[in-house]
């Protein structure tokens, strides 16, 4: 007898989230799933990767692509007609993933289904020691399906083909938001969140965000904490889809995501521990609770 969980009705949202599994280092899945957990959300892991550790400033490291994995595990999923309400896409370790993710949003994301990618490309104006040019010409074609995008300053340069600058105007930044939310030729609108946007000031961090829906401009500011830590980028797009989830506004769920990275790396950054053991998560979850987020406003 087949079977199907296509009828089971779960209270809760339950998300497919497309990451690495890194052994060491909070980044990718050990951050998304116990952020996700604690807001409230069932994570069905689908991973692309496994490594030994996260790979920024670690030159010495695993790396197990997992490919041909992914698609015997969608397979298997299509069998038993699990379904979701969002699809969350981050590090993906080979071009074809990219068709795995379509075919994983398309097949089995529910009507109202939320398909948010984190283009996990690079940083600092530079690739990853895993990405390609192939990854990312393959990158901007999942950009094009999805609902809302999270990429740094330096993804948004790659996926829009300009050279990395190190400021930028208020005109240039709704330009970039603008031409990223018009990539594609599907009807789908899409909204934008730039995570690490050049800020005139070197001592503040600015969330830049434009929501197509309503042709609106956003922007949040938090003190720069003077410490780089993995893994923020993974915990702000899970916190962020977290929060949309919840229902809160595309300006809202930024501030509160916004919120929570600051509060976890200001807190990690006194206890001096070295930063490529990432963010200490474990003593900020409890404040996904508060809802507290960043002033933000329009720009």
């Amino acid at each position: 007898m087949k079977q199907s969980v296509k009828n089971i009705k779960t209270p809760i949202p339950r998300i497919a989230a497309v990451h690495d599994l890194s052994g060491y280092g909070r980044a990718s899945l050990t951050v998304a799933i116990p952020v996700l957990s604690a807001m409230g959300m069932q994570v069905c892991p689908l991973p692309t990767a496994v490594l030994s550790s996260q790979t920024g400033s670690i030159k010495d490291f695993s790396f197990f692509d997992l490919t041909a994995q992914m698609q015997e595990i969608v397979g298997k999923w299509e069998n038993l007609e699990v379904h979701f309400d969002a699809v969350y896409s981050g590090f993906l370790g080979s071009p074809k993933q990219v068709d795995i993710v379509s075919q994983l949003m398309q097949n089995l994301g529910k009507k109202e289904a939320l398909f948010l990618v984190d283009p996990v490309l690079g940083d600092d104006g530079k690739l990853y020691a895993t990405q390609t040019q192939e990854i990312v010409q393959n990158m901007r074609r999942l950009v094009e399906q999805a609902d809302i995008i999270t990429p740094n300053f330096t993804e948004v340069c790659f996926l829009l083909d300009m050279p990395y600058e190190e400021k930028i105007s208020t005109k240039q930044a709704k330009d970039y938001l603008k031409a990223l939310a018009a990539m594609g030729t599907s009807k789908k609108k899409k909204s934008v969140i730039i995570t690490s946007a050049p800020c005139e000031d070197e001592h503040i961090v600015r969330i830049l965000a434009y929501d197509t829906e309503n042709k609106q401009f956003w922007q949040a500011k938090s003190p720069r904490v003077p410490a780089s830590y993995p893994g923020t980028g993974d915990t702000f797009s899970s916190v962020l889809l977290g929060s949309l989830l919840q229902k809160d506004s595309l300006a809202m769920a930024m501030a509160r995501a916004g919120r929570f990275v600051y509060e976890a790396m200001h807190m990690t950054y006194s206890y001096h521990t070295t930063y490529i053991d990432g963010i200490m998560l474990e003593r900020t979850l409890p404040q996904l609770a508060s809802h507290e987020m960043l002033p933000f406003e329009d720009f």
